[in-house]
C-alpha cells in the first residue's frame, strides 16, 4: 500500500481498519475525536457512546466475543471509564481490545493535564506510547496483537502533538484476518465476585511479568547512535525532540512505558556516562527506572507542565535552571459565536445575578466577559450535583439564586445522574436546571449524541432522547421548553418564575447551533447528490 501523509489520529484509524477491528466506539474529546470519524469514513463500523464508561464496556463485550475493538477518549474521559478498566484487566479479553487515550499536555482544550500512565500501572494495563503517525499506526496493530496474546486490554497513550501532527505512514500490504466471533463460557474468568477476582488478580500479575520479559516488545524499542558521553531514554514525542535537540546523543526510544523494559534500559544506561530520561507529563518513566536501581537523570520540576519542545529539551540537557521565558501573548481569547443562542442565556443569568454552577462545553465561555455568568466548572456533568450542594449549604437568600447550566451532550454524558439526585434529594429551596440544547456536541467539532437523533455518520438514528420526558419520568413536573433566540424575554420570565417557586424545575433552552445546522445541510445535500 502506498505511503500516506496522516495525522496520528488518522493513522490509528487506518490501523484499526487494517487490523480488522470489528467496532470502534468512544466519546468525542479533543484531541482524540478524529480517530472514530476517520475510521467511519474509511468504512469501519464506528459509533459514539453516551460516555467513556459505556464505550469501554461495549468494547469489552466485543472483546469477550472474540472480536477486536477500539475504544477512544481523551485523558479526562479515562476518569469516567476507570471503573470498568480496573475490572477489565482482571477479566481479561478473548481478542484485541485497544483503548486509545489522548493526553493533553499544556491543557490546550482541557481542564487538567493528567498523565494516563498512572492509570495503566494502577489498573495493570499495558501501555504503548507512539511518537509520530507511523508509530501510531504500528503500535495500534502491535497493541491488538499483544492484547490477544496476553488477554489484556492495552492502552495506546497519544498526546496532542502526536494526534494532530502529520507525517508519512506506510500501511501494511495486507489487512489482518478478522477472527471468527464466538462466545466461550468462562464464569470464573468473567464474573468478578471476590472468590474469582482473587485468582484473577494473580493471573494479571503473571501476564504482566511475562509481557515485561517477552522478546516480542523488542519491536517497541529503537536504539540510535553510538555516543558514550550522553544517552537519552525517551518515550512518545519526546524522542523526536531529543533527536533535534541533541543529534549527537545516543537514544533509546521506549515504546512500551508499562510494564517498562528494564533490562534493555539498564543495559543502555551502563553504556553511557550520563543518561537522561525525557518524557511528556509526569516523571513517570524516570521514577520507575530509578526505582529499579538504574542511575539516570530526570527533567527538573518546571518542565513537568506543558508540552516539551526541542528548545525545552536543550535546556533540560544543559541543566539550565533559569526561569523559562514568559509565553508569548496569545491572540484573541475564545468567545461564543456572534449568533450563538447561549449568549442570550448568559445575558439573562448575569442580569438576574444568578450563582451559576457550570459545566464542560462551548457554553463554558459564558465565564468570559461581557457575561462573567459562571461561578463553578469542575468536570463533565458536575454542574447539576455541585449546584445541588450549593443549594443544600447556602443561606436561603443565596440558595434561591443558584442555577445549574449544562449542555445537551454533557447532560447525556453524566448529567442524567445529577438529575436523578435532584429528584431524589431535593434541596429545601428547590433547584433550577437549565439544559442548553444546541443539537450537537459543539465543543469537540459538532459530533452527534443520543439527543440529536442522528448517528456518528449524521444519518438518522432509530430513537432520540427527550430531556423533557426524562425529567417528567422522574417526577419533576415543572418542565419548560423555550427558544432563547426567539424570545429572550420568555426565557428571563421562566428563570425568574422557577427561582421564585422554590420547586424543582427543568428549563430546556433549545436552539440549533448554526455551525452544526450548516454542516448538516451540506451533508444532506451531498447525500441527495450522490443518490440522484
Amino acid at each position: 500500500m502506498a505511503t500516506q501523509l496522516l495525522t496520528g489520529n488518522e493513522a490509528v484509524a487506518q490501523a484499526a481498519l487494517d487490523g480488522a477491528v470489528s467496532l470502534g466506539t468512544g466519546y468525542p474529546g479533543t484531541p482524540s475525536t478524529e480517530i472514530l470519524e476517520r475510521f467511519d469514513a474509511l468504512g469501519g463500523r464506528a459509533q459514539w457512546a453516551p460516555n467513556e464508561k459505556v464505550a469501554l464496556e461495549v468494547g469489552l463485550g466485543v472483546a469477550f466475543a472474540n472480536a477486536r475493538a477500539l475504544v477512544t477518549m481523551k485523558h479526562v474521559g479515562l476518569n469516567v471509564a476507570a471503573d470498568p478498566l480496573f475490572s477489565a484487566t482482571h477479566t481479561g479479553v478473548a481478542q484485541g481490545l485497544v483503548i486509545a487515550v489522548a493526553d493533553d499536555p499544556g491543557m490546550h482544550s482541557s481542564q487538567n493535564e493528567q498523565d494516563t500512565r498512572h492509570y495503566a500501572e494502577a489498573a495493570g494495563a499495558p501501555l504503548l506510547e507512539p511518537g509520530d503517525a507511523q508509530q501510531a499506526y504500528d503500535y495500534t496493530l502491535q497493541a491488538l496483537e499483544l492484547s490477544a496474546r496476553y488477554q489484556l486490554p492495552v492502552i495506546l497513550r497519544m498526546t496532542t502533538r502526536v494526534c494532530h501532527s502529520k507525517s508519512p505512514v506506510r500501511p501494511r500490504e495486507a489487512r489482518m484476518e478478522a477472527p471468527a466471533p464466538r462466545y466461550e463460557r468462562d464464569i470464573p474468568g468473567r464474573v468478578m465476585i471476590p472468590a474469582y477476582a482473587r485468582p484473577a488478580h494473580e493471573r494479571l500479575r503473571e501476564r504482566l511479568e511475562a509481557l515485561a520479559g517477552d522478546q516480542a516488545p523488542a519491536a517497541l524499542l529503537r536504539e540510535e547512535g553510538t555516543s558514550t558521553a550522553l544517552g537519552i531514554v525517551a518515550s512518545g514525542v519526546a524522542a523526536a525532540h531529543a533527536r533535534e535537540a541533541a543529534p549527537e546523543a545516543r537514544l533509546l526510544e521506549v515504546g512500551m512505558s508499562y510494564p517498562a523494559p528494564m533490562g534493555p534500559i539498564r543495559a543502555f544506561a551502563e553504556q553511557v556516562e550520563r543518561c537522561v530520561v525525557l518524557e511528556e507529563g509526569d516523571p513517570y518513566l524516570y521514577r520507575a527506572v530509578r526505582a529499579a536501581g538504574i542511575e539516570v537523570e530526570g527533567k527538573p520540576e518546571p518542565f513537568r507542565c506543558g508540552e516539551l519542545t526541542a528548545d525545552r529539551v536543550r535546556r533540560i540537557l544543559e541543566r539550565d535552571g533559569r526561569p523559562e521565558p514568559a509565553p508569548e501573548a496569545a491572540g484573541e481569547p475564545p468567545r461564543l459565536c456572534a449568533d450563538c443562542s447561549h449568549r442570550r442565556v448568559f445575558q439573562v443569568l448575569s442580569r438576574l445575578e444568578c450563582i451559576v454552577s457550570g459545566d464542560i462545553g462551548c457554553y463554558t465561555l459564558g465565564v468570559m466577559p461581557p457575561f462573567e455568568a459562571m461561578d463553578t466548572c469542575v468536570c463533565m456533568g458536575a454542574s447539576v450535583s455541585v449546584g445541588l450542594g450549593l443549594r443544600h449549604a447556602l443561606p436561603a437568600e443565596q440558595a434561591r439564586r443558584v442555577v445549574s447550566v449544562i449542555g445537551d451532550s454533557t447532560f447525556v454524558h453524566t448529567g442524567i445522574n445529577g438529575l436523578v439526585e435532584m429528584a431524589y434529594n431535593p434541596p429545601n429551596t428547590g433547584h433550577v436546571l437549565l439544559i442548553l440544547d444546541n443539537d450537537t456536541t459543539a465543543m469537540t467539532g459538532l459530533q452527534e449524541h443520543p439527543g440529536t437523533g442522528r448517528r456518528l455518520d449524521h444519518r438518522p438514528a432509530e430513537r432520540k432522547l427527550r430531556y423533557e420526558a426524562l425529567a417528567l419520568a422522574m417526577g419533576i413536573t415543572n418542565v419548560h421548553t423555550v427558544d432563547p433566540a426567539e424570545s429572550a424575554e420568555e426565557l428571563e420570565r421562566l428563570v425568574r418564575d422557577c427561582l421564585a417557586s422554590e420547586e424543582l424545575a427543568v428549563i430546556v433552552a433549545r436552539h440549533p447551533c448554526s455551525l452544526a445546522s450548516r454542516r448538516l445541510a451540506a451533508f444532506q445535500g451531498e447525500g441527495e447528490s450522490s443518490g440522484s
